[in-house]
């Protein structure tokens, strides 16, 4: 017990003379000192009478825990006088609260963040003062870095040298500052971090702005002196200045508890906006913006968006994508190789840290496409060069940089300052009020300081010339005097002259008595009265004042404005997806029965002539065979469609590349598929256009057409596309517009053409019509889309005897391997829910695979420049040219397309468009 007591009594004690110095540091920032405050005296007592103190601190603490009825967790000890001072009951947790809390204000006012009026922090306000004292203007010569320091710490700021150091170099710094306010002589540091050389080395003098819009006015009682902190000497509370510093140069600063960030903005346009305030008290912040779009930053780079800007600007609080500025350099005409040139970075970023970035993702191959970086940076400018490798795109690149570097990075403003004593959070027009409320008191006070010296100085000047209009009479006086009081006193009765008036009659010297001097004082007075009629007029007119503001402000502008370096991008957000990074190459899609799927580069299955093996697509599973073969394009939307009437969607990007020998990945792991569910159709889409619609066909013979643009949001877990009746499987869905033809055929051969615009668009849970009656076990085959552009130009003829050869044609493939085409003009349109006209007469063992409309591109001798691919059940590939295919007629067998010794039936069968010509032998 009694070592908890004497536990609890130091903590008393430690707490007590902490409560001290946080008290003396209250007050010297004007703080509300706390009246119930009691401390421990700290004096030293004799070793010999610790044990003897010690003791009887244990009893007072004994009893005061024995009788006391303080709870809660206070400490409470009976209150008592003596060497030890007095002590008084207080709770833990109040003091150590109003202790931190005293401490967090005076950092937050003494250091860490700016005060709105003059935008600056006490320690850059108190070197501008120094410098200043020290005659440093930008017309006298530079004078050394340590010099200034040594004045700031001896007579202002009483904290380290580095820390003054440090603030003065940045002031010098013109990618830092939007608008230097000190000029360097010497390393003062570079944007690739360098260090600045020690002060003792560097130079530095007043920038000229800094004098025009700072100190022109110091000495005229705008500001209060208040003592600095030894009470040896005063220094201004604030800086007289004639426009926003804190927006001009912005600032940053983290205290306790409270951060600020705010961004730099162009002289010009500030200005601007300042006038239109002073013109529109209730200017919206749409009015400020049409002058000042948004931050200036110094080292220039692209704001992205303006979203950011308006919310900072609003409420104080946003967040500003800023990318570097580039340019793309053909720099090999004959290998079209490019480079990248970086030729301004974003504001607070390392160059030297960002090409060292840019190198490490190279070499571990996280961007892909760059052979070669270096720093070109000289006095003349930033030139970072980044060189690509021949067929690399330089869109791409830049996201990636975008992405993994800094060369895009954000700056989050968070515009707090002091106002009135208090750190607070504002937007721009508050911010703007705040500095025009200041800058009128600061006209008023300069206008009362010369309204003074103004009636001082005419007060003395008439009396002058009273004097001078009595001068034989003032000379009498004079003479008769024996001392200068009573000559003064003389005067003052003879002529009814103030102490001051006679005093300055008295010091005239006999040169002013002379007509030509006279006459000069009398206009002197006529001029220090108009001076006094238009101060008094300025201090009764807020508009004169408002007036004077807006002038200053602009003579500033004029004198030191520079064009805006940070560009805006409106119509860009900024914001990096992992879409952007990727390009949008063509590729191939291969889906098995058993729902592996993969993605393939289109030259990993080059061309070959017909009637041959093939190219075998890759490792299957055991009994799996191909199901889909497509072409699209990376940033395809693709549609999954089960036989269940279920669609699923997946970017085409997020498929595995593989390559041919590959297994594929498992729809499982892309897709949410239920137990046992298959993807009978892909479809990709670039774009969901409202004009276009998706017609879908069951097995059972059941059509169905639905807007595209039901299937723009689709979830994760898939949405109903089709209802389907027992027994029915959904098998193919095509993308088509009113305009097209579609072509159905059936197992069996027989084919129906009919026009998308006879069927109704339905919604997604609904089953559709009967497209095709279908006579014993007969299933339908495929379907296939027959464009507008094509249809126009077909002919149809009733006669099926028709003569007509050219394209369009229908492009058969059998399951045998066998195939034909027969031009487009041997059918003719029909209804649906018809049995359909013969297109390939079959033997009773062979059965229609697929059925495509071909003749969309033609080569110059009008013959098709299109490719087939296709797939057996074991998994072989074979691409052949569409015009290797002979044209026959509807009832003839056909050529063999693909021979099938060993590879069972066509699975499955896809028309590509032409790529370039490639010879390869062929793969057995």
């Amino acid at each position: 017990m009694a070592l908890s007591a004497r536990l609890a009594f130091t903590t008393s004690s430690l707490l007590m003379r902490h409560r001290l110095s946080s008290h003396l540091s209250s007050a010297f920032l004007g703080f509300r000192a706390f009246s119930e405050t009691r401390f421990l005296s700290t004096a030293a007592a004799p070793r010999r009478a610790q044990a003897a103190k010690a003791k009887r601190r244990e009893d007072e603490a004994r009893e005061v825990r024995d009788g006391g009825d303080e709870g809660n967790g206070s400490l409470a000890l009976k209150e008592r006088t003596g060497r030890d001072g007095k002590i008084v009951p207080v709770e833990l947790h109040r003091e150590a609260t109003e202790a931190y809390m005293a401490y967090a204000m005076s950092v937050l006012l003494g250091r860490a963040l700016p005060d709105v009026r003059d935008g600056l922090k006490p320690v850059h306000r108190r070197i501008l003062f120094a410098m200043h004292e020290l005659g440093l203007s930008s017309r006298k010569p530079f004078k050394k870095c340590a010099r200034v320091v040594g004045e700031v710490l001896g007579k202002f700021h009483p904290h380290g040298d580095t820390a003054v150091y440090d603030t003065l170099v940045r002031m010098a710094q013109d990618f830092s500052m939007r608008c230097p306010l000190i000029q360097g002589h010497g390393n003062f540091g570079s944007i690739d971090a360098d260090p600045p050389a020690a002060m003792r080395y560097t130079e530095c003098r007043l920038e000229p702005l800094a004098e025009a819009m700072l100190l022109e006015d110091l000495h005229q009682n705008t500001v209060d002196f208040v003592p600095n902190f030894d009470n040896s000497q005063k220094e201004p509370a604030l800086l007289p200045a004639r426009i926003p510093t804190l927006l001009l140069n912005g600032s940053s600063g983290i205290a306790v508890g409270m951060a600020t960030n705010i961004p730099p903005h162009n002289l010009g346009e500030l200005v601007d906006a300042l006038s239109v305030l002073i013109h529109n008290p209730d200017a919206t912040l749409q009015e400020l913006l049409e002058c000042m779009p948004g931050p200036d930053f110094p080292t220039g780079g692209l704001i992205m968006g303006n979203t950011g800007i308006l919310e900072a600007y609003r409420s104080g609080k946003g967040r500003i994508i800023v990318r570097g500025k580039t340019d793309v350099e053909l720099i090999d005409s004959k290998t079209k190789r490019s480079a990248v040139i970086i030729k301004e970075i974003p504001y607070q970023t390392n160059k030297s840290a960002l090409v060292e970035k840019i190198a490490e993702l190279v070499e571990n191959k996280s961007i892909d496409g760059i052979s070669d970086i270096r720093d070109e940076s000289d006095r003349t400018g930033m030139r970072i060069v980044i060189e690509l490798k021949r067929g690399s795109d330089p869109s791409i690149v830049l996201n990636n940089l975008y992405r993994l570097t800094a060369l895009q990075s954000s700056f989050s403003c968070n515009m707090v300052g002091i106002l009135d004593g208090q750190p607070k959070l504002m937007g721009l027009k508050e911010m703007l009020q705040a500095f025009l409320d200041f800058r009128c008191s600061i006209i008023e006070r300069r206008a009362r300081f010369k309204l003074s010296h103004a009636q001082e100085r005419k007060h003395i000047v008439e009396g002058i010339i009273v004097g001078l209009q009595n001068v034989d009479g003032v000379i009498r006086i004079i003479r008769v005097s024996p001392n200068n009081s009573s000559a003064s006193a003389g005067l003052r009765k003879e002529y009814g002259l103030s102490e001051k008036q006679a005093e300055a009659l008295l010091d005239i010297t006999l040169r002013k008595l002379t007509s030509l001097e006279s006459k000069k004082y009398v206009d002197e007075g006529k001029v220090l009265r108009e001076q006094i009629s238009k101060l008094n007029e300025l201090l009764s007119s807020k508009k004169q004042i408002l007036q004077m503001i807006e002038q200053e402000a602009i003579e500033v502008k004029n004198k030191f404005a520079t064009s805006r370096r940070s560009m805006l991008e409106e119509n860009e957000s900024g914001l990096l997806e992992e879409i952007d990074v990727i390009p949008n190459e063509e590729m191939l899609l291969t889906l098995s029965e058993k729902g592996y799927l993969k993605r393939m580069k289109p030259s990993t299955f080059n061309l070959q002539n017909r009637g041959t093996i093939g190219k075998s697509v890759g490792k299957m599973r055991v009994s799996d065979t191909m199901s889909e073969f497509i072409v699209c394009h990376a940033h395809d939307h693709v549609l999954y469609f089960s036989d269940r009437g279920v669609v699923y969607s997946a970017r085409a990007y997020k498929i595995p590349e593989c390559s041919r020998t590959a297994a594929g990945t498992p729809l499982v792991q892309i897709l949410s598929l239920a137990d046992g569910e298959r993807i009978t159709s892909i479809i990709p889409v670039s774009e969901f256009v409202g004009d276009q619609y998706l017609v879908m066909l069951t097995g059972n013979g059941y059509i169905k057409k639905v807007s595209l643009s039901y299937f723009s949001a689709i979830r994760s877990t898939g949405i109903i596309a089709i209802q389907l009746v027992p027994g029915d499987e959904l098998k193919w869905v095509r993308c088509c517009t009113n305009e097209d033809l579609i072509a159905m055929a059936s197992q069996n051969g027989m084919v129906i053409l009919c026009s998308c615009e006879t069927l109704r668009a339905l919604g997604r849970n609904t089953r559709g019509s009967v497209a095709m009656r279908l006579r014993g076990e007969d299933k339908m085959a495929c379907m296939d889309i027959i464009p507008a552009a094509m249809g126009e130009k077909l002919q149809l003829s009733s006669d099926n005897r028709s003569k007509d050869l050219s394209a369009p044609w229908l492009l058969f493939v059998s399951e045998s391997g066998l195939g034909k085409r027969v031009p487009l003009s041997s059918f003719r349109l029909s209804p649906r829910n018809r049995v359909g006209l013969i297109g390939y007469k079959l033997p009773s063992e062979d059965r229609l695979a697929a059925v495509f409309v071909v003749g969309y591109s033609l080569a110059e001798d009008s013959e098709s420049d299109e490719q087939v691919v296709l797939v057996s059940q074991s998994g072989t590939v074979n691409r052949i040219k569409v015009r290797d295919v002979s044209i026959q007629s509807r009832f003839a067998r056909g050529v063999i397309l693909m021979r099938l010794d060993y590879a069972g039936k066509i699975q499955s069968a896809s028309l590509i468009s032409a790529t370039e010509k490639e010879v390869e032998s062929v793969e057995a």
